[in-house]
């Protein structure tokens, strides 16, 4: 049960049976499912919450589902799945019992469905609420399913409350839609917080493909490795043909594991700051 537990939380909390079967076997999800460690929120969809009883728990509460636990509702990735249930109160609320994620605000009829925000007000609510990276996360994955605009996430960050305002627009100024999971979100968070490094998310780099970033400028490429995609012989000998026409190309490749960008940003902060150094003074040169 262990296992899938954590093969979820590594794929943000939310996952289809095909992103799963790479790692699990049907007899495990199944177990899962069974056990309530696993809910399916519809067709062919899973997450590590039991969005329903949520539900319960903020209509007897007198609130709704809000938060992460709303954007797992909506099936967005998240960085980190939440450990209790997130419910918004009106302001004045009675507090609930029980083991709770709790936030206080007047929310609109408009900003509500089913007794959980819509998609809109979770991706402000989350970005004024965490930290950058987690907000980031919700927000791409957003932007991602299509049915939000940055125009609309944008024009209602400047209209939030003014506590946490400022951090909901810089992130969403900063969300982007091709960020294909939260491991590539925190990484490219991470890249932008390094001085004179401007990774462009799935970029086409000539003669090499798709790569998970890329600074043109000082031709640099960044990878998130996952250790699913590298399993096979075919798998192996296609990773080396990419990297060996990154080298054809004057490009130098940096690949960062989900453990190090999750637990160690510090390292991957260095890392890059000190390639780019690297890379400007030869640019320069």
């Amino acid at each position: 049960m262990g296992e899938v537990v954590q093969e979820m939380r590594r794929r943000g909390g939310v996952a289809t049976w095909s992103e799963l079967k790479t790692s699990l076997t049907r007899d495990q999800l199944d177990e899962a499912l069974t056990s309530g460690r696993l809910n399916r929120i519809r067709r062919n969809l899973y997450v590590l919450a039991d969005i329903r009883e949520v539900r319960r728990v903020a209509i007897a509460a007198g609130g709704v589902a809000s938060h992460l636990t709303a954007a797992q509702h909506w099936g967005w990735k998240v960085k980190d799945p939440p450990a209790r249930p997130c419910i918004t109160l009106a302001r004045g609320s009675r507090t609930p019992v029980g083991d709770l994620e709790l936030h206080w605000q007047d929310l609109t009829p408009a900003e509500i469905a089913g007794h959980v925000t819509r998609r809109v007000p979770t991706v402000i609510a989350c970005a004024r609420a965490y930290d950058e990276a987690a907000a980031l996360c919700v927000a791409d994955s957003a932007l991602r399913e299509g049915q939000v605009t940055r125009e609309q996430l944008l024009a209602s960050a400047r209209r939030s409350p003014r506590t946490g305002r400022a951090r909901a627009i810089s992130v969403v100024q900063l969300a982007d839609g091709r960020a294909a999971n939260p491991f590539e979100s925190v990484l490219r968070w991470l890249c932008a917080s390094v001085v004179g490094l401007h990774a462009v998310p799935q970029s086409e780099v000539d003669g090499v493909g798709r790569v998970d970033l890329f600074d043109a400028r000082l031709g640099i490429v960044i990878e998130a490795e996952s250790f699913e995609f590298h399993g096979s012989l075919d798998a192996f000998r296609r990773d080396v043909r990419r990297y060996t026409e990154c080298a054809r190309r004057g490009l130098v490749v940096v690949r960062f594991t989900w453990q190090e960008v999750m637990y160690q940003p510090d390292y991957v902060r260095a890392t890059l700051a000190d390639v780019v150094r690297q890379r400007s003074r030869l640019v320069s040169a």
